[in-house]
């Protein structure tokens, strides 16, 4: 069965972006290629059972066993040795991506605290946008009697498009929370 959203995307996206566009072929559209959820536990003075704690948390949010990140070099500042435990990634393509999403755009998002919509200045050239999360709590799949520690999260929407006006145009039409840029005349 599909996703709603990815059902969405081939029946209404794909149709409004080659026409608002100019698109020639339905496969020139943009598409979303992967979704990346990374963390770092950073300077924990436990840093092996932050690790396990970030492993637990990303899975519940993601629904996927994630790799585990190592350090490449040692850092005496930090306090980190080489091959240390320091984080978690999960990348999500296909149905996991699109449910991900979909949880995203109308559960999650509208969560964190003074909701305004977020920011659209977050892309990188390239089409593909990067938003941080401060606090896992903001998850539904997270219960909050049981977090230990707050962590912060990496989402990196990953897309085909050639520029970040083209990544904006595909995200905004499957329904990301873009926060509108404030007008002169509103500001006076």
């Amino acid at each position: 069965m599909k996703p709603t959203l990815q059902t969405y995307y081939q029946d209404k996206v794909i149709p409004a972006l080659k026409e608002s566009q100019g698109y020639t072929n339905p496969h020139q559209v943009p598409h979303l290629e992967k979704i990346v959820v990374t963390t770092h536990v950073g300077s924990a003075s436990d840093r092996k059972q932050a690790v396990e704690d970030a492993i637990e948390d990303i899975s519940k949010i993601t629904g996927q066993k994630p790799s585990i990140s190592y350090a490449r070099k040692s850092v005496a500042n930090f306090k980190v040795r080489e091959g240390e435990a320091v984080g978690a990634r999960v990348t999500l393509r296909g149905n996991h991506m699109w449910e991900f999403l979909d949880r995203f755009i109308n559960v999650t998002a509208p969560n964190i605290r003074d909701f305004r919509g977020i920011t659209p200045k977050s892309f990188d050239g390239r089409g593909n946008y990067a938003l941080g999360v401060n606090d896992q709590a903001i998850f539904p799949e997270i219960e909050l009697d049981k977090i230990k520690r707050q962590l912060g999260f990496d989402l990196i929407f990953v897309t085909s498009a050639n520029t970040d006006d083209e990544g904006r145009a595909l995200l905004k039409a499957l329904g990301m929370p873009f926060r509108e840029p404030k007008k002169a005349e509103d500001a006076a």
